[in-house]
């Protein structure tokens, strides 16, 4: 199957993004892209580097503004999208939303971030309601896509639950970049962490795994800090976590890679690690901490 990455930057102008999208997305369905994934809630800038209520006015329903859009342009290209929106689902009810939307332009499914982080420059627990629809792959017609959002990637167990309940491959849409005051060893190693735990889950379920991230500098509204730079660095991976392509750190991006679907199986085969999990000793991971 032949899949698109796009890494962008964004801007203020929300016009100006959908339209770089646009053209985007356009010219890797020309070149044979089948399924194209998107950046991490790519409409606007990061705007989770401040607490502003006013910034809620971004949110929009799904269906709604964006999915028609983007379920007209999948229509004309005959491609499968992953988007990433900032879901309106009630007054003072939000979440941080992947949309796919199937060929024929109709919303295929939908996950609603699980994992909402806290930090600095990343306040999404003002925004976002931690999702409430589980890890449940989405059937579209290029396959079971196991789709989560960016700070989901980090934790096996999404992954995990993904795979057991056949999906095909691992997407995750992301926005994550450098803290300022960090020194460059520590971004290279937070950097690498980033890769080498999402090449991890590829070679514990024996898929592959797609990250699109967001690229560029986007300056803190507040002034407090010196803003995110995102680190770009937008990746596929095969079942055995070997590198398919990697993006540029600094440079937007279109990727295109052709991921060979049937070699999951003969890697599934010759490292059966699901046959072999010890499922009824499994039991704690629900717990929170195990004293």
């Amino acid at each position: 199957m032949k899949i698109g990455i796009v890494q962008q930057s964004c801007s203020d102008n929300i016009g100006e993004n959908l339209q770089k999208l646009e053209h985007n997305i356009s010219r890797l369905a020309a070149d044979g892209a089948q399924l194209v994934i998107l950046q991490e809630l790519h409409n606007t800038p990061y705007f989770c580097q401040t607490e502003n209520p006013d910034l809620f006015d971004l949110a929009e329903t799904i269906p709604g503004p964006s999915t028609q859009r983007f379920g007209r342009l999948a229509r004309k290209l005959g491609v499968v999208l992953v988007t990433s929106l900032f879901e309106k689902r009630s007054a003072g009810l939000y979440h941080n939303t992947a949309v796919v939307i199937d060929r024929d332009g109709e919303i295929a499914g939908r996950h609603r971030k699980m994992h909402i982080p806290d930090d600095p420059a990343y306040y999404e627990k003002f925004y976002f309601t931690p999702g409430d629809l589980g890890f449940r792959p989405i059937a579209t017609s290029v396959g079971k896509l196991g789709v989560q959002v960016c700070w989901d990637q980090w934790y096996p167990e999404g992954a995990r639950l993904m795979a057991l309940q056949g999906a095909e491959m691992l997407i995750y849409p992301t926005a994550i970049g450098f803290e300022s005051t960090d020194t460059p060893e520590e971004q290279q190693r937070q950097q690498e962490a980033w890769m080498t735990v999402q090449r991890g889950h590829a070679i514990a379920n024996g898929l592959p795994v797609i990250a699109a991230n967001r690229v560029g500098h986007e300056p803190d509204p507040s002034g407090q800090t010196h803003g995110i730079q995102f680190w770009g660095s937008s990746f596929a991976a095969g079942p055995q976590g070997e590198l398919l392509c990697r993006a540029s750190a600094s440079k937007e991006e279109n990727l295109l890679v052709d991921i060979d679907m049937q070699r999951c199986e003969k890697v599934r085969r010759w490292w059966p690690f699901l046959r072999d999990r010890r499922i009824e000793e499994f039991g704690p991971l629900t717990r929170r901490f195990i004293d």
